[in-house]
């Protein structure tokens, strides 16, 4: 309605525009054609001055015909009138061709009044020549303005017929909700469906008796319980036949009842009824039928449901609380007693225990739980191992995947010939019977747990065998779940154990002993290294990857791996932790975009220990500094610039310098060690402080398990890498070294000093190959390099000569042609060295050879002044 009267308004307003608009026309064309002929008006416009004339003319006739301009114009269109004088004269605005050959021409222009609809018609003397032209117009907006004033009266016509439409719909809407009681038309349906589900479908007789005993409505259930015939609507209760008496006075009464139960034939009838008559309405009675006749029977049945019901729930409960394979047995056995077994045994196979899947047959399987009414029992000890022979009702579940009821033990043959003694000594116990279930998750039967009873109790039955599957059934996930457990952690352990350091390199510069603790929620991503480098010279790494579990294990071994490549580039501590920082940050991006699970906080410690000069220089990423212990036993934590941890990116990392006296320890850690929740961190440093001062001779491996047990109070909760490092000084008497002049001449004293160094230690066989290897390192260095040139000499492990220069353009290995003269000598020094390579310093580079040393008795070495045997400044062999 409300779109009809606004439609019928809108409709209105245009149809009042339109007529306005139409009366503006027909006016101006007949003001226009009046004053066109009007007397005087063609002897005005022959005078003179026509103005004079015709413009009091004009407007006495524009404002007598309501019209707001009447303009008289020559045949040139200009103007001899207008009710603006500064208008006349001036040319008139609008098409006056058609008037000009004498026709009415009606049109809208934007004229100088604002917007106009005038109408233009010819001024002709009685030859019937056009002598002038006459307009007359109105302005667009008074024409809307009549529009306007009309408005209201549209409008409140619309308004009524809305009030009076809208109340009528009142009126209608009440009558109509008076009758069907406020239901929609969907909920008129919907009742209706519901009544004839009552009547039809629902398993539960239900009566309508109406206060003078008439029965109202019977659904179908009602008419089978008491079975009532066909024409049962309208008829009084007291005449239906067949219905029990007591019956028929509890339908008449109109009373409450509740569950009372009645005879129908040879049933028992509950019966509920309840008043239903409103306040003015006709008083009637609904009445509930239900079959009890089997009642008595399912209660006692349902209490024997209830009670097993209860023990599914405790099971549910109280097995599978631990992911230990053992535990979970052990819950499975002490749940069913003794409301279910006296007794209750758990067999696993052997593999199960270690994370492994089982056998498909049932041999090695041990006795994982048992438990009992008492303990004094004959059944099978824990921990046993034992194989099930076939004629065993555990084999037979074993291979079949379903469970086996004994329920008479003593009359049975085949689970004797397990254990006959045991079995004599089960019987004479007074175990009867015995109900034994596959634990099978995933369609793999990991074990056998059975149930055995006394004579106190009723034998098994089949109803008992599908509570002990459900009862095994509940337990088997969970022992599934903590032998998958136990085969990922042992995996993940084995996994981040092969990553770890297996044994300490052998070297001669640090005395080495450390710790590794995993955490109580398993593998971690701590990890350390002891890196051989050349010269000597010996890296120290300890490093922490946040989180635990195999993707922090594996992240740990590729930075263990990373370190190890980038050591043997021999970079410098800071360069190798910014090379480290990039390649975090790429694994970040790259395990981001595909797993979105990058490396979530890397942190490193790294440094690099001389026995020569007794420098270590270290620099760290977001990880704890290390603590020093001074030959006198006392303690510093040295200021190391600490940079960021690895895969921020951005930021340079920065070494610190120690100069260490020898016999001092060096104490890598990892925060697990002093970081926990229950202290603060300055506890945790105070506890390593005191577990390592005083202690100025004691041996690495006797201070890493003074600070475990000073400092951590049990198992951590997080990984602890511990690793300590006892100095030592290269003996003077083992390093030779000379400044050698940028002169090839000089090459030649060095082959002679360096021989007889090698005699004074024993090594004249090195000397062949050590003095080639020396040619070709100098010659290459006077060559291409830059002085000042210098050369060492250590003896060690292995027999490594070093030579230094203000360069840093780093020789390459090529194979030389037949026909080139030169490219031959770092090729030689390869096939004689077992290892070569060149390292940068701050002051240039140091190519180095290592040459492995005769497996003989070496003699006494030399004084140090032996080292500074003069060179013999021969020249140098072509």
């Amino acid at each position: 309605m409300v779109l009809l009267v606004a439609c019928a308004v809108f409709a209105l307003i245009l149809q009042s525009e339109r007529d306005n608009g139409a009366e503006a026309r027909r006016r101006s064309t007949a003001v226009a054609q009046t004053f066109a002929h009007s007397p005087g008006v063609l002897a005005a416009l022959q005078t003179p001055d026509p103005t004079k004339v015709l413009q009091p003319l004009t407007e006495a006739a524009r404002r007598a015909a309501d019209v707001d301009f009447i303009v008289v114009m020559d045949t040139k269109g200009i103007r001899y009138t207008h009710p603006l004088p500064d208008r006349i004269g001036k040319r008139f605005v609008g098409e006056i061709g058609p008037s000009l050959a004498g026709k009415l021409y009606v049109e809208s222009v934007d004229g100088p009044l604002g917007r106009e609809v005038q109408a233009t018609v010819p001024i002709k003397n009685p030859g019937n020549k056009v002598v002038g032209i006459v307009s007359a117009g109105m302005k667009v907006k008074n024409v809307e303005s009549q529009v306007t004033r009309q408005l209201p009266i549209i409008l409140g016509a619309g308004a009524g017929a809305l009030l009076l439409s809208v109340g009528v719909t009142a009126l209608l809407g009440r009558r109509l909700r008076r009758q069907t009681h406020s239901l929609a038309p969907d909920e008129m349906t919907l009742m209706y469906q519901h009544h004839d589900t009552v009547l039809h479908s629902v398993r539960e007789g239900v009566l309508i008796v109406a206060a003078d005993g008439r029965v109202m409505l019977a659904n179908d259930e009602a008419r089978r319980l008491l079975e009532l015939p066909p024409d049962i609507e309208g008829r009084l209760v007291s005449e239906l036949p067949g219905l029990d008496p007591e019956m028929k006075a509890l339908l008449t009464s109109g009373r409450e009842a509740t569950d009372e139960v009645h005879l129908a034939g040879e049933r028992l009838i509950a019966v509920n009824q309840r008043p239903t008559g409103r306040e003015g309405g006709a008083r009637e009675t609904v009445v509930t039928l239900r079959d009890s006749t089997e009642l008595q029977a399912v209660t006692g049945r349902a209490e024997v449901a209830r009670e097993r019901l209860r023990l599914l729930y405790d099971a549910g409960l109280h097995i599978g609380t631990t992911l230990d394979v053992l535990r979970t047995a052990d819950e499975l056995t002490r749940v069913p007693i003794p409301r279910f077994a006296d007794f209750v045994t758990v067999d696993l196979a052997d593999a199960v225990l270690h994370g492994e899947e089982p056998a498909p047959t049932g041999t090695d399987m041990r006795r994982a739980a048992v438990s009992g009414i008492v303990d004094n029992h004959p059944l099978t000890e824990q921990g046993r191992l034992f194989d099930y022979l076939p004629s065993t009702p555990q084999a037979r579940g074993y291979g079949s995947g379903h469970s086996q009821l004994v329920s008479d033990l003593p009359t049975a043959t085949g689970w004797r010939v397990q254990d006959p003694e045991r079995a004599k000594a089960i019987i004479d116990y007074g175990i009867r019977s015995l109900i034994t279930a596959p634990i099978q998750a995933r369609g793999v039967v990991l074990g056998m747990a059975t149930f055995w009873r006394t004579q106190q109790h009723e034998r098994f039955n089949e109803e008992d065998v599908s509570l002990a599957e459900e009862l095994v059934a509940r337990a088997a996930i969970s022992i599934d779940n903590a032998r998958r457990y136990t085969r990922e952690h042992t995996l993940a352990v084995t996994l981040q154990r092969s990553l770890l350091p297996q044994a300490m390199p052998e070297q001669n510069a640090l005395d080495i002993a450390y710790r590794y603790l995993p955490a109580q929620s398993g593998v971690g991503g701590d990890w350390f290294d002891v890196i051989p480098l050349p010269g000597s010279r010996v890296a120290l790494a300890v490093g922490d990857v946040v989180g635990h579990g195999l993707h922090a294990a594996a992240t740990m071994g590729r930075l263990r791996t990373a370190v190890h490549n980038f050591s043997a580039l021999d970079l410098s501590p800071d360069e190798l932790l910014s090379h480290l920082d990039d390649l975090v940050g790429s694994i970040d991006q790259n395990e981001t975009a595909e797993s979105a699970a990058g490396v979530v906080g890397a942190t490193c410690l790294y440094g690099i220990y001389d026995p020569v000069t007794r420098r270590y220089v270290l620099a760290r990423a977001g990880h704890l500094a290390p603590a020093l212990v001074g030959p006198d036993g006392t303690v510093t934590f040295p200021d190391v610039p600490a940079g960021p941890p690895l895969g921020l990116g951005g930021m340079p990392f920065q070494t610190a310098e120690l100069c260490l006296a020898e016999g001092t320890q060096l104490v890598l850690y990892t925060d697990g060690l002093i970081e926990d929740r229950k202290r603060d961190l300055d506890v945790g440093m105070g506890l390593l402080r005191d577990a390592l001062t005083g202690h100025p001779g004691r041996p690495p491996e006797e201070t890493c398990q003074d600070v475990l047990d000073r400092v951590l109070p049990g198992r951590p909760k997080d990984d602890v890498a511990l690793l300590v490092a006892r100095t030592r000084q290269l003996p003077p008497d083992r390093i030779a070294d000379w400044d050698v002049p940028p002169d090839p001449a000089a090459v030649a004293g060095m082959r002679d000093a360096v021989s007889q160094r090698l005699e004074a230690w024993g090594l004249a066989e090195c000397g062949f190959t050590m003095e080639l290897i020396l040619s070709e390192l100098i010659t290459n260095a006077i060559r291409y390099g830059s002085g000042p040139i210098h050369v060492r000499l250590i003896r060690d492990r292995t027999l490594i000569c070093e030579v230094a220069d203000s360069s840093s353009t780093s020789p390459h290995l090529r194979y030389a042609a037949s026909t080139d003269e030169g490219g031959r000598g770092l090729f030689l020094v390869s096939q004689m060295a077992e290892r070569w390579g060149t390292r940068y310093t701050p002051q240039g580079k140091v190519i180095w050879a290592e040459q492995a040393l005769p497996e003989v008795i070496q003699r006494p070495a030399p004084s140090p002044a032996d080292a500074d045997t003069p060179l013999d400044h021969e020249a140098a062999d072509p």
